[in-house]
């Protein structure tokens, strides 16, 4: 009587596990490369819409928010503003990619009548490749 045997080998299970590691090893890296390049987008993205939001702002009230008006100008009325009808963003400045803020000048020092951004990965002004400021200039 022949009595099989099932189940796996050390040795098979070590290929496996080996064969996992330099999977993840070469995939791990470009997935993360990717994660990066869908944070820029997304705050291109909303930063483009703050632009139609406060064109939007522009139309209705004949001006652009201060700086001390803020974003939060595009989604609870500044005292006594003539013409404001919002809210032009309905659940507030969302914040950027990394967690932070965006930021909001007027007049902008890009060119543009205001200017609208965000730090990047780093989260301070200026930086580099993944830390660039993400902006409307």
């Amino acid at each position: 009587m022949r009595q099989s045997k099932l189940g796996f080998t050390l040795l098979e299970l070590l290929i496996v596990v080996v064969i996992i590691g330099l999977l993840a090893g070469i995939v791990g890296p470009k997935l993360f490369k990717n994660i990066n390049k869908s944070e820029v987008a997304t705050a291109k993205a909303q930063v483009d819409t703050f632009i139609k939001a406060l064109d939007t702002f522009r139309i209705d009230t004949g001006r652009y928010p201060s700086t001390e008006e803020g974003l939060a100008a595009l989604s609870n009325r500044p005292n006594g503003l003539q013409g404001w009808n919002g809210p032009y963003l309905k659940k507030g400045a969302p914040a950027d990619p990394w967690g932070s803020p965006y930021q909001y000048a007027m007049p902008g020092q890009h060119g543009d009548d205001y200017d609208v951004y965000s730090f990047g990965k780093d989260k301070k002004q200026g930086g580099d490749d993944d830390n660039k400021d993400i902006g409307n200039w």
